[in-house]
């Protein structure tokens, strides 16, 4: 098993901080990271049990399976600088004293406090040499749930009132935000009407409906929804596009799927389960 490499970073400690010793390596998982199964972790049963009782084990499995899977990603000099400065940032590290402190205070060496620095850069260039090419497929299967949309709404019990408010709205006689924040009977009021960005699938199905047929700006005669009459206005809606940054947040989901699915399988072939 390869676990953290052992080398100093001048920005994570600029200093030698601590006794030299070896780091504390991932658990013995092995598996492809493509597919496949993950060996169980030799975790004694009492201690299984227990990291279970306290809701440590899965977050446990997660860590090693992903530990196994970017041990052998390549990471530069220079890469690691940077991520050792922005882990001391992230920890509001700003000396070596506060750095000494910290992994007195988290039970670290100094190679564990590296292999944390490095593991989100890892992360991100496993997922784009092992999931990048499933992408785009991942993205046109779920592009409907990605669509993103802003909308004023104002909600109410009574239909009459709906009606008179959707008027006055229409005719330019009031602000719906005004409206809002005095009439609407949802959380909408709080925040003046605005609702979003939010996943347009997040919405109620008739009411994400309405949104993707009806033009921004645009407002809504009222609309029943359960026990609700409501008043909309679609402010914008943006629909997903496949760039770079969606091909990565897809690649990561992948990857994150690949995950837990070698955690099942560890979890599985306990005799506990």
């Amino acid at each position: 098993m390869m676990g953290p490499r052992q080398r100093r970073s001048p920005a994570l400690t600029h200093a030698p901080l601590t006794p030299s010793g070896a780091p504390v390596a991932p658990l013995p998982i092995s598996g492809d990271s493509g597919s496949g199964s993950s060996r169980l972790p030799a975790i004694p049963p009492a201690l299984w049990r227990a990291l279970a009782r306290h809701g440590l084990l899965v977050p446990l499995l997660r860590q090693s399976v992903i530990a196994e899977a970017v041990a052998d990603v390549s990471i530069s000099e220079q890469e690691s600088r940077e991520s050792s400065q922005a882990w001391g940032s992230a920890n509001r590290l700003g000396s070596t004293e506060a750095v000494i402190q910290h992994l007195k205070s988290q039970g670290l060496l100094e190679a564990d406090a590296l292999w944390q620095a490095e593991l989100p850069r890892r992360i991100t260039r496993h997922c784009e040499e092992h999931f990048s090419f499933r992408a785009e497929q991942r993205f046109l299967a779920r592009k409907n749930q990605l669509d993103q949309v802003i909308y004023s709404l104002l909600r109410v019990d009574d239909a009459a009132l709906a009606t008179e408010l959707y008027l006055r709205i229409a005719e330019g006689e009031a602000d719906f935000a005004e409206l809002a924040a005095r009439y609407a009977q949802g959380p909408e009021r709080s925040t003046r009407g605005v609702v979003g960005p939010v996943p347009l699938v997040q919405s109620h199905p008739a009411l994400a409906e309405l949104l993707r047929t009806i033009r921004p700006g645009q407002v809504q005669a009222p609309l029943r929804i359960e026990q609700w009459w409501l008043v909309v206005r679609l402010e914008s809606l943006r629909s997903a596009s496949f760039d770079s940054e969606m091909r990565d947040r897809m690649a990561r989901e992948l990857f994150e799927e690949w995950v837990d699915e070698e955690v099942a399988l560890l979890l599985a072939a306990h005799p506990a389960a």
